[in-house]
């Protein structure tokens, strides 16, 4: 009865009173599509049909399995922790929004999408009637405050990358705001939802309390967070936008042991998990609903080109041909990812395969090193021990000894093996990564990688390359263009990077996802780290 849709991310699950999960989309940010929205309908009900009028209980409480524990607060400013953004989704906005599941940019505080007025300059209304969770009204002044205080270098916010073409924001009257911009950036509506709107009031007289338990503009409140066990929300009932909430509250159960994420979920304890471990897919389809979306999250290799042979192309290409991609990705993942044939996923809406697609190709591998001048190569291969990167290292590892390059695996925490790479102790490293829950456009997305910043300079230390120079030329000039001639300044800039490589992906993921069809109305697996139950409600 149940069933699992593996690899089919425009392919919701469906059973039982024709409860159509809106369509789960890999990546869609930079074409028109359906949104996730219902349409003022708050029933739930959509013209998919998920659910007829009075089948969603209102006062009913969703329950979700998260794999994440909690650390660190919610502000917006600063969190880039896998739970604390999934919680932002649901409780702050900006002036847009990106659908996490199909990635539209939609208006959220702004009334509608911005409205450009010139090549640089861009103006947003506020939405009608927006209160703070706290019943203080939405001003213009806690709109510049918001986007200023991400701005402000002196706060080290990750965002203020994301929104270098701004210059200025400003209040035109009590409902407008205008974006000046440095220059013109064709990417304006969908890069305007990494800053949410905050109330200045609260942040600066009790910052401590707003990091805590944020205060924003959403369709849910969070009531209380607490660090390895769960955070609960409530309805916000004065929400004046077009996704209210369709439950009472939800409990994330914060679940960071697989097992007891699977427990929760076949036992009915809660209605959805999210990084369902590949070995227990199963076990669960035959009683829940499981899909795997094809995300862009991925399993990169990084260089230190800095050092000797690994400043040498050749040599960084060898081991990408040195791996035998099919293998890793059957034995290691049970088939849930796609080899890497650009740097984008071929789900990706922008996606062009690169001028240098790495197949299985040993002998080519060996070749590049005996042109490179290199033999009897001994390297350790830093990765982190994520489940599914421990489970494929030893793979990567034996197909690195087959081309004669001695591999010694140095598995740890993130953070111990970033510290290492930081101080320069990197030959090789295998780890995975995923920027596009911040945004999904190729600009952000390269930019993230090969962006003027840590990676680059420090990692695998590469910003001194005029190949460096070049790909950062192509993506600024792509950052001003529009249509096909940014999408082939930007297939330029893919092709330079499957040539280079100095970071590139090998692989990018499929996230499995289960919940029950039965019990939710509305819900979609998203091709990120996270779940979203914005327009979904608890079946009566």
């Amino acid at each position: 009865m149940k069933k699992i849709l593996a690899g089919s991310p425009n392919r919701p699950a469906r059973r039982g009173l024709a409860l159509t999960a809106l369509v789960a989309s890999a990546a869609l940010v930079l074409t028109a599509c359906t949104g996730g929205g219902t349409s003022g309908d708050d029933t739930g009900a959509t013209p998919g049909g998920e659910a007829a009028a009075g089948e969603i209980n209102p006062d009913a409480t969703i329950e979700a399995g998260i794999s994440y524990t909690l650390s660190g607060g919610f502000d917006p400013m600063i969190t880039t922790g896998a739970v604390t953004v999934a919680a932002n989704w649901h409780t702050m906005e900006g002036l847009t929004e990106l659908d996490p599941v199909t990635r539209e940019v939609l208006p959220a505080l702004g009334a509608e999408l911005p409205t450009q007025v010139d090549e640089t300059t861009w103006q947003v209304d506020l939405r009608e009637g927006a209160v703070f969770h706290n019943g203080s009204p939405v001003t213009t002044e806690d709109v510049v405050f918001s986007f200023d205080r991400v701005m402000d270098p002196a706060n080290n916010s990750l965002y203020a990358g994301f929104i270098r073409f701004i210059s200025d924001v400003t209040a035109v009257d009590e409902d407008t705001v205008e974006i000046k911009l440095a220059y013109p950036f064709s990417l304006v509506p969908e890069r305007l939802s990494v800053v949410k709107i905050v109330p200045k009031a609260v942040v600066e007289s009790d910052y401590e309390s707003f990091n805590a338990l944020p205060i924003g503009t959403g369709p849910y409140k969070i009531v209380s967070a607490t660090p390895d066990d769960s955070i609960v929300f409530e309805r916000f009932d004065d929400y004046t936008g077009t996704r209210p909430a369709l439950a009472a509250g939800m409990n994330w159960n914060l679940l960071s042991d697989p097992a007891a994420r699977v427990t929760a979920m076949s036992s009915g304890t809660v209605q959805a998990i999210e990084d369902v471990p590949y070995i227990d897919i199963p076990s669960l389809e035959g009683t829940v609903d499981v899909e795997s979306v094809q995300s862009f999250g991925l399993l990169f290799m990084m260089f230190n080109t800095d050092l000797a042979p690994f400043d040498d192309p050749r040599v960084r290409q060898a081991f990408l041909y040195a791996l035998d991609m099919d293998k890793i990705i059957e034995n290691g993942l049970l088939g849930n990812a796609a080899p890497a044939t650009s740097f984008l996923p071929e789900s990706h809406p922008n996606y062009n395969e690169a001028s240098t697609v790495y197949t299985y190709d040993p002998e080519k591998a060996k070749e590049l090193l005996a042109e490179a001048g290199v033999e009897n190569l001994d390297i350790t291969l830093l990765t982190t021990d994520t489940g599914w990167v421990a489970d494929v290292a030893p793979l990567i590892k034996e197909d690195l000894d087959a081309i004669g390059v001695s591999t010694t695996l140095d598995i740890g925490q993130s953070g111990g093996q970033y510290t290492k790479v930081d101080a320069g102790n990197l030959q090789v490293m295998v780890a995975p990564g995923d920027p596009s829950v911040f945004g999904n456009d190729p600009d952000l997305l390269m930019r993230w990688w090969y962006g003027d910043n840590v990676w680059s300079k420090s990692r695998y230390r590469w910003n001194d390359d005029p190949k460096f120079a070049e790909l950062t030329a192509l993506l600024d000039e792509a950052a001003q263009a529009e249509g096909d001639a940014q999408q082939e300044l930007w297939n330029e800039a893919f092709d330079l990077i499957s040539e280079q490589v100095p970071l590139y992906p090998l692989l990018h993921r499929q996230l499995p996802t289960a919940w029950d069809s039965e019990r939710l109305s509305g819900f979609a697996p998203v091709p990120l780290t996270g779940l979203s139950f914005l327009d979904v409600g608890v079946i009566e």
